[in-house]
């Protein structure tokens, strides 16, 4: 970081390095959401759960090509908000942690509605993320 630091106090190397870690940090999160999405098809409900990774994954792309629509990211994320808000009273409390991952087949519902919470909630953050590096960014002004 030594050399990083320009004459008018900035360290355009450590934008440099946030950038390139969010890319690379959209990218995982964007196969996450894939990968969430493609596990569905034996879900009692796929749809709806489809709609949503595949939501999140296209918010992911779109961010990736620069086109950093704050409003659309914001929406998924508050949609995957309202929705575990209204999943939570029945998902919290009533799963041990370590239940979550102790086998990858569906083992009962109540463990499958807090995997379910969970992957919305993990929409919800990585939105706010996306949101919150959109913000005041218009693509059309952008060079």
């Amino acid at each position: 970081m030594a050399g990083c630091a320009t004459a008018t106090g900035g360290f355009p190397c450590l934008k440099n390095y946030m950038n390139i870690t969010l890319k690379i940090a959209n990218y995982v999160m964007a196969a996450a959401f894939l990968l969430s999405l493609l596990v569905q098809y034996n879900d009692p409900d796929p749809v709806r759960w489809m709609m949503m990774y595949g939501a999140a994954m296209i918010a992911c792309i779109l961010f990736l090509l620069n086109k950093k629509y704050w409003y659309i990211f914001a929406g998924i994320g508050i949609i995957a908000l309202l929705w575990a808000l209204d999943w939570a009273p029945g998902v919290m409390g009533k799963t041990r942690f370590s239940e979550l991952f102790a086998a990858w087949e569906m083992k009962n519902e109540r463990v499958e509605e807090a995997r379910e919470f969970g992957g919305l909630m993990i929409v919800v953050v990585w939105m706010a993320v996306l949101t919150f590096f959109s913000l005041g960014r218009s693509p059309r002004t952008r060079t």
